[in-house]
């Protein structure tokens, strides 16, 4: 009897789905969370799409509202890494066979306050019952200049490695959510809790990284991974500093009470912030991007010639102890 044989996420797509998209320069080898599209002369529309699933991507006694701004910010935080502006989106969604048209009436209220916020609109989908868990897939749409938009091939030996916001928040969060996180307050856990509930995409300041950065990606499967992702597609290795990783109040907080949440902080998901490969001479264009976005910015690392990711502490290298989330 041949034995079952386990490969990740991103073997699977290289193995199987890239040679699928190969004639289509837009797919980018499917490197890279969005295609692009020729739109006309002017502009290339960027597609993503994105599939949240309860008890996995999201929790099954969460707010219906809050399902689905986070089903729709999921999207828009790789548009944001795209460099684009949200046009429109389409949703598909699998109801349970038991499902309350009331749970639905608040979806479709934080599908609208969503709407307003981020500036899109839905364009068309599909909905169907299900016997499994309730899934939800949102297929978004970009606008990005003409050849311009952003993926994680790009970077260059030498650029300075960014990241957006703090890191780590998220999964920290989920594991206040299960009561798994010792010595703090009231107000940090739910500091904490409210990061991993609802993604806060950096569309202001994707926006502006067209010109400024070589190469993006969201923080979604968490940072050493999705730094992974840029230098991987890079053909780059990339060195990352651990005391410049930036944190909030309350996560510096929790790693004082247990140091061992490092792990969490660099290997978990669901930050949805911005790690971005921006040329030294560009730094000030970003910083300025980032004041008009009101998104803090901070250097923490470099790309150099290599593979790999590696990181230090004190300016020593130090192992990795877990690099991220993986689907399979």
């Amino acid at each position: 009897m041949a034995s079952r044989r386990c490969i990740g996420e991103f073997e699977l797509i290289a193995r199987y789905f890239a040679p699928l998209a190969r004639t289509f320069a837009g797919a980018g080898g499917l490197e890279s969370d969005n295609a692009y599209l020729p739109a006309d002369g002017r502009n290339d529309i960027a597609v993503k799409t994105d599939t949240i699933v309860s008890g996995v991507h999201f929790l099954d006694d969460e707010s219906p509202e809050r399902v689905a701004a986070k089903a729709l910010r999921v999207c828009l935080s790789d548009l944001a890494a795209g460099g684009a502006t949200p046009l429109a989106y389409q949703l598909s969604l699998a109801l349970p066979e038991q499902w309350e048209e009331r749970w639905v009436a608040g979806f479709a209220r934080g599908l609208a306050a969503d709407q307003r916020r981020y500036g899109i609109v839905l364009c068309g989908g599909d909905t169907v019952a299900t016997p499994g868990p309730l899934t939800i897939t949102i297929t978004a749409f970009g606008q990005v200049p003409r050849g311009k938009g952003l993926g994680r091939g790009g970077a260059r030996a030498g650029d300075d490695l960014w990241a957006s916001g703090t890191i780590g928040d998220a999964a920290l969060g989920l594991r206040a959510v299960r009561g798994k996180l010792k010595g703090l307050g009231v107000r940090d856990r739910k500091v904490l809790e409210d990061r991993y509930r609802l993604p806060r995409p950096r569309n202001a300041l994707g926006i502006h990284l067209i010109g400024i950065a070589r190469a993006a990606a969201d923080v979604s499967d968490g940072l050493l991974a999705d730094v992974g992702h840029i230098a991987a597609a890079s053909r780059l290795a990339v060195h990352i500093e651990r005391e410049m990783v930036p944190l909030s109040a309350a996560a510096r907080r929790a790693l004082a009470v247990e140091p061992a949440l490092w792990a969490d902080v660099l290997g978990g998901g669901d930050d949805y912030e911005l790690v971005i490969a921006v040329p030294p001479r560009r730094a000030g264009t970003l910083q300025e991007a980032a004041l008009q976005a009101r998104v803090k910015v901070t250097r923490i690392g470099r790309f150099a010639k290599g593979r790999g990711v590696g990181l230090t502490v004190g300016g020593r290298a130090t192992p990795i102890p877990r690099t991220g989330y993986v689907h399979f």
